[in-house]
Formats: structure tokens, sequence, C-alpha cells
């Protein structure tokens, strides 16, 4: 890994999903080490979206450039095809054609997420529609944002999921939408290699997200507070953590070697050196196999 502070100076990302949560902790770690980063969703100063949270792609941008990039918003509903072209032509105009690096995280699917029913007494349109606004968005970012990289035969396409494992995941349209996030990035991986550009998925551990903050009654300062609920939950990790490991990919000169694997940030601290934000490592893996694998099985060999 390069020591350099700054080693994607100069580079250009797009975070498709970077209003919160681990979109928003890549985006602000892809400008703390020198990106312009394009910040898309749908929740801006200029309405909430359906999920209806606080959180804006303004103030994402604003902690990019905070961290030393430079942060762009640009309002997109993903699973619009049209505002995602745009989207890309704006980036195209604007960078004199260029993309280093995608990043896809939109997600949006936990009001849609039904834990407590198997498929077939689930509501089917619900099912549906998170499948859609889970994975067709990536698909269609990917459509639109690709070109750029394979014009210019480099670049880093980064998924990001739940889990790099094929262990099922609670619940039928969950598990699907997260497994077929990891199979876009293999599938995509294998389309790009002639052109050197990377595709990976990338999952996070215990994340410590914004809306989990808020389900445990705490905030980031007492965070710690939240483990006497869960205990689990002294073993989250920040978005940070995340973005850390996204920047320590994108900066990596020998990124093809990975292209087409499932990865995780308690691997790839490992590899990099990486921090989360208060200087720990959480290594939730080694939690797991520790303190959770009689109950629930091992986590899996990652794909």
């Amino acid at each position: 890994m390069t020591t350099d502070t700054r080693p994607l100076a100069g580079k250009v990302a797009l975070v498709a999903g970077g209003t919160r949560g681990g979109g928003r902790g890549i985006a602000v770690e892809l400008g703390a080490a020198g990106a312009t980063v394009y910040v898309t969703g749908r929740s801006s100063t200029g309405g909430r979206s359906d999920l209806d949270r606080p959180e804006t792609i303004e103030q994402t941008a604003e902690k990019v450039t905070a961290a030393g990039g430079l942060g762009i918003p640009a309002r997109t509903d993903h699973s619009r095809p049209d505002e995602v072209r745009a989207l890309v032509d704006k980036i195209a105009a604007e960078q004199d054609g260029r993309l280093d690096i995608l990043v896809n995280s939109v997600w949006g699917g936990d009001p849609l997420t039904d834990w407590e029913r198997p498929l077939w007494e689930q509501d089917l349109e619900t099912g549906l529609r998170l499948l859609r606004q889970a994975v067709e968005t990536h698909v269609i970012t990917s459509r639109f944002a690709l070109p750029l990289m394979v014009a210019r035969k480099s670049g880093l396409v980064v998924e990001v999921t739940d889990g790099n494992t094929a262990r099922y995941r609670g619940t039928f349209f969950y598990d699907l939408a997260k497994s077929a996030v990891i199979r876009l990035a293999v599938a995509q991986a294998a389309e790009l290699k002639p052109h050197s550009v990377a595709a990976v998925a990338i999952t996070p551990g215990f994340l410590r997200s914004e809306a989990l903050l808020e389900h445990f009654g705490v905030i980031e300062a007492n965070w710690r507070d939240g483990a006497a609920q869960d205990p689990n939950f002294a073993h989250s990790e920040t978005p940070a953590y995340l973005g850390r490991a996204v920047a320590a990919l994108a900066a990596d000169l020998d990124i093809m070697a990975k292209t087409g694997r499932a990865l995780a940030t308690w691997g790839l601290y490992e590899e990099y050196g990486f921090t989360d934000a208060d200087g720990s490592q959480p290594d939730f893996a080694a939690h797991w196999a520790k303190n959770l694998q009689e109950q629930y099985g091992p986590l899996g060999d990652p794909l």
C-alpha cells in the first residue's frame, strides 16, 4: 500500500448511495485520500426521499471537502435510467471523460425487509420493490458509468453488500439482494478484465450507521452504551472503517489481483493496516468465530 497521504489526488469517484451509512463513510474517506467525489442519492436539501431521514447528499459532499477532497452533490434516483445517464454525462463533461472509481452503495431496503415471515407469506410487491431498489439500481448505474472506465482502460468498481459468503442472511428477499450484489461484482469483473478495470464486492462488519445509533438510543460519542442492549454492538465499526478499506483498494496499484472477489473490512485491515476512526481495528469475523459460531454456525468461507 502506498504511504502517500493523498494517494487518490486527481482521481474521480462516483459514490451512488452516498447519503448516509456506508456510502457516506466511503465518500468521505475517498475525499480524505484526495479524490473528487460525486455524491448521489435521493435525499437532498431540496427534499427527503421516501425513507424520510435527515441526512442529505449535500452534507456528505461537505464532509468530503472538509476531509481534503472535493465533494460534489448530484441528486439522482438510480432506479431511473434517464437520471443516471444525465449524471454520467455531467461527470464526463466536467471531468474530461474521467471516472476512476464507481461505488454502488444504493440500498434503502431496511423498511422493505420482512425479517419475520418466509417467502410464501411475504408481500410480493414489497419484496420485488426491494430487489429493484437494491439490485437494479446497481445494474443501471454500472451500465452508464462503465464506458468511461473502459475508454480509459483503468478503474475500480465497488459493490457494497452484506457478508462475503454464501451463508443465508436471515430472510428471502434480503438474502437474494445481498447475494446478487456479490454476483454483480463477479460478472462485471469477468467482462471488465480485458479492459484492465477491476470489480469487487465488499462488506463491513457490524456497521454503526446513523440509523443503528438511533436504534440503540445512542450517538457516536457514547455508542458503547448500546452494548448493554446487544453485546455484539461492542464489536461494531464506523462507516469510516469501510471507507478506509475502499480507499485502500482504490489506491492499490495491483488491484487487478483482487478483481472478482468478495472482500471484507475484517480481512483488508490486516493487509492494508488502516484503522477505524478511534484507532481500533474491529474484526467481526473473529468475534463471530469466538462468540456466535456455536449458536449460528460458521460465518462461511469467502466467495
